[in-house]
């Protein structure tokens, strides 16, 4: 499996958009804050990996 990185550049009520940093000219994805990790803020960074988002 992959590893994808990404920042968490807006959060939206129960949703966070996010975007891939390790990879240029990607765009914003909205996805379910149940799916993130609970701590998550603004600019944190995640980690995507086995179908699972985690601070990176």
């Amino acid at each position: 499996m992959e590893t994808w990185y990404y920042e968490v550049v807006s959060i939206e009520g129960d949703y966070a958009n996010i975007r891939r940093v390790d990879k240029a000219g990607e765009d914003v994805k909205l996805v379910a804050r149940a799916l993130l990790p609970m701590e998550i803020t603004e600019g944190s960074r995640l980690k995507y990996e086995m179908l699972q988002y985690e601070m990176a």
